[in-house]
């Protein structure tokens, strides 16, 4: 258990924060550019977040500047602490890591804020960053014992064969992927991610998380990724992973998941490759002898990348209690209107107040930055409770603030 922090090292970071919020940004660009002088450290890091402006430094900088403000009611982070938790242990975070990172963003601060870092300011974020350090590798020990304890699960890298690979639409492919051992998989709660290992020639090492678009089943998980125009590894996925081939994968972690308790009605609302958590948890859901009420309300540009329409069709048909609504922005000649789409346009909070039960709902979103900013927003303006709200967004909560 980590050791409450001194009355003393709380004042010196609430008299930091002002710094912080100042300067934030420039201190964890600072970190990073000594953190990975450390190869191994390196590896941990989508490269493509990282750099100033990157949406890893502006993250860190703002969970920074959270802490330091919330230093004397930290339990308002415990969701942000789980999140993190999560993340580490599907990169294989150990307790060994910490130094490095502690090291690095100490000599930032010391770096960036010059002689306003006395020796009392680096000594209190030392305690501070430790306090917080052993709280992260506390929660993830209890996530790796229940992973190792689990039927199926594991730990680290754990070499998976493409069994299946299939096009689903222009840009999004599904990925079947099998133990080598040719053992089961631990259950994953819909919604949660896999986390990979790649290294690809002449790129090096790469880690990426990628959600689960099945239900559990015990024997396989499936992805399905979206071919990004500058993303390496989606590329690389798309390009040069062929049926057989073997992946490194991480055992399935996330804080976003379909909760199993609710007895209200569900929402499922995405938007383009958003839909992959949603699949998984309509799967789950469609395979309930009692489903409830749940709508599945998606959308994307048009028929030749809506992905797993066809599924999602099988799942839902007969079931009257599972409701189903597409979205098409900008419809081609041959996508029929009540056959591949239902509505032309952008899902609207008024189209879903007038068309779902809104407000008694259990919302559950993922989509990208501008679709969830639209909507974890408006949900909330339009009166749902924020513990109704649930969303999957890989990037700074931050940048979905109005």
């Amino acid at each position: 258990m980590a050791r409450e922090l001194t009355e003393a090292t709380k004042a010196v970071v609430r008299a930091t924060a002002p710094a912080l919020a100042a300067h934030g940004t420039d201190i964890t660009a600072a970190m990073y550019v000594l953190l990975f002088r450390n190869d191994e450290v390196r590896n941990f890091f989508n490269q493509s977040n990282q750099g100033e402006g990157g949406r890893q430094t502006k993250a860190l900088a703002n969970a920074i500047l959270a802490y330091a403000q919330n230093i004397d009611n930290l339990g308002v982070l415990g969701s942000a602490v789980e999140r993190i938790a999560q993340k580490h242990v599907g990169l294989h975070i150990q307790p060994q890591h910490y130094p490095h990172v502690a090291k690095a963003l100490l000599a930032a601060i010391k770096q960036i804020l010059g002689d306003a870092a006395t020796d009392e300011v680096i000594t209190a974020w030392g305690e501070a960053f430790w306090f917080l350090a052993d709280i992260l590798i506390g929660r993830e020990k209890q996530v790796y014992d229940e992973l190792i304890a689990a039927e199926g699960g594991w730990v680290g890298w754990r070499r998976f064969r493409v069994e299946t690979k299939r096009r689903e639409s222009d840009i999004i492919t599904s990925f079947v992927l099998k133990p080598e051992d040719g053992g089961p998989v631990v259950e994953h709660r819909p919604g949660q991610y896999l986390t990979f290992r790649f290294v690809v020639p002449d790129a090096g090492e790469h880690r990426r998380n990628y959600s689960i678009s099945s239900a559990s089943n015990g024997r396989h998980y499936r992805i399905s990724v979206k071919r990004e125009p500058s993303g390496l590894i989606s590329n690389y996925l798309h390009d040069n992973v062929s049926e057989g081939d073997i992946l490194d994968v991480a055992p399935p972690t996330g804080d976003f998941f379909l909760k199993e308790d609710t007895q209200r009605p569900v929402i499922l609302l995405s938007g383009g490759v958003g839909l992959t958590p949603m699949i998984s948890m309509l799967e789950t859901i469609a395979g309930r002898t009692n489903a409830g009420t749940v709508h599945y309300i998606h959308g994307t540009q048009d028929g030749k990348v809506h992905a797993m329409s066809e599924h999602v069709r099988k799942l839902t048909f007969g079931r009257d209690g599972l409701k189903t609504a597409i979205f098409y922005q900008t419809p081609h000649a041959d996508d029929h209107k009540g056959t591949h789409y239902d509505h032309e346009g952008f899902v609207t909070i008024e189209w879903l107040a007038e068309n779902t039960p809104l407000t008694e709902a259990d919302i559950y979103l993922c989509g990208p930055k501008p679709f969830l900013a639209a909507f974890v927003n408006g949900l909330t303006n339009a009166g749902v409770k924020a513990d109704r709200i649930h969303y999957e967004f890989f990037g700074p909560a931050e940048d979905l603030a109005a």
